[in-house]
């Protein structure tokens, strides 16, 4: 099993804040889908990275953009904009760190470019 953490600080604020919004019931349909779909992702992800339903691989524009291996997941398929979820491992060797969500890129050239990933620590 993998610890899921999130990446400071972006991601770590985005987690808290649907929390609390779950938590507080204020959060809007979008919101209540979105926290639906990370917490499926984030328990098919801490138990096995290479679950087939997430499709998991690695992103080569990103890891060579940011010196290591960074991986994409699906939160959903066959959806225009399906959010994908970007991750590394570590920093324990039992850890998985969330440093990013984005929705698919549509376009095919330089897709990656535009993609700003938090910070691991």
């Amino acid at each position: 099993m993998y610890n899921i953490r999130m990446g400071i600080p972006e991601m770590q604020e985005l987690w808290s804040n649907l929390e609390n919004k779950i938590k507080e019931q204020s959060a809007n349909k979008n919101e209540q889908k979105l926290f639906k779909l990370l917490v499926r992702c984030f328990y098919k992800l801490s138990n096995d990275p290479r679950y087939p339903g997430l499709c998991t691989h690695d992103i080569e524009a990103l890891s060579k953009r940011y010196g290591q291996k960074v991986w994409e997941s699906y939160l959903e398929n066959h959806k225009p904009g399906a959010g994908r979820i970007f991750w590394v491992y570590g920093p324990d060797q039992s850890d998985i760190t969330i440093i990013g969500l984005e929705p698919h890129p549509n376009d095919k050239k330089d897709a990656y470019q535009k993609i700003t990933l938090s910070a691991k620590a």
